[in-house]
């Protein structure tokens, strides 16, 4: 099988076409259909369902598609960027939000002080956007608060955080020192979106101990949910590193769970078939030494 081969794939795919992924490669749609067959027929494995005249991809398929994807966005890296790769490749990092937040702007500032001919490309997006993101070959490593769900994907701890209990000044809770989980049924919260290390470790935390959650508001921000909890619309739970400044202004006060700790680790990721430059092995070097 060929480059030629895993190109053609890769363009029914994400065209969902025979003829779309002919018309974009310049090619005969025969030409597209063998091209699909011969790698079906040379990997004995069904790459797509044909159902009412569309493509589905299959689950081998889907496991072909990242290592087609991989394979061909390496060798394009090659052809593009060999000539003096290593000196001035740039780096593409993603982070989830609250360590997007909190995190990476002070670590960016750091590898550009030690490598200013360096330029770095931030994504920051929830833990399984950023997931989605290394799989697709976005990025070329990315550092988040949640556990990863692909074994394609290699994570290494880097540093420890807990989760605050928040309030406003003016809630009802404002004056306790601690409640029970079972009080926490009673009151409205406002979370981060499903798919964010945050939200997943809060709710995976409260169903051990029997509790669920329905938020009255959900957001991707951060800043919008702190405001909201500051101005009294309900509790929340947030990284204690990001709320830290928060606490300190007393724009809002945090809560002690009795018997229950938010504990979580922050990973740095990325795919196990991924070859790195020497700017971002330098750059995760970093990440991994400076603590804040």
């Amino acid at each position: 099988m060929t480059l030629r081969h895993l190109s053609i794939f890769i363009a029914v795919c994400k065209y969902k076409s025979v003829t779309a992924a002919a018309d974009k490669l310049y090619l005969a749609q025969p030409t597209v259909s063998l091209a699909i067959k011969e790698l079906e027929e040379h990997y004995h494995i069904k790459l797509f369902d044909r159902i009412s005249r569309k493509l589905y991809l299959t689950e081998p398929g889907q496991q072909f598609l990242e290592y087609a994807t991989h394979l061909v966005s390496l060798f394009d890296e090659m052809e593009n960027n060999i000539k003096g790769w290593e000196a001035s490749s740039p780096v593409k990092i993603g982070a989830s939000i609250t360590i997007g937040t909190y995190l990476l702007p002070e670590y960016i500032t750091l590898f550009r002080q030690k490598r200013p001919d360096v330029k770095v490309y931030a994504t920051i997006e929830n833990s399984a956007e950023i997931e989605k993101r290394i799989l697709n070959n976005e990025i070329d490593f990315a550092l988040i608060e949640g556990t990863v769900h692909n074994g394609n994907i290699l994570s290494y701890p880097f540093m420890e955080d807990e989760l605050a209990l928040i309030c406003g000044n003016h809630h009802k809770l404002a004056g306790c020192e601690s409640l029970d989980a079972e009080q926490m049924r009673d009151y409205d919260f406002i979370l981060r979106e499903k798919g964010s290390g945050t939200r997943e470790l809060f709710d995976s935390t409260m169903l051990v101990h029997g509790i669920s959650i329905k938020p009255s508001w959900e957001s991707i921000s951060t800043e919008a949910i702190i405001k909201a909890v500051a101005a009294g619309h309900g509790l929340s739970v947030l990284s204690c590193k990001l709320v830290k400044p928060y606490l300190d202004s007393h724009t809002i006060r945090q809560l002690t769970l009795n018997g229950i700790r938010f504990k979580r680790t922050f990973y740095l990721i990325y795919h196990k078939n991924k070859f790195l430059t020497s700017s971002a092995l330098e750059l995760i070097e970093l990440c991994k030494t400076h603590v804040f």
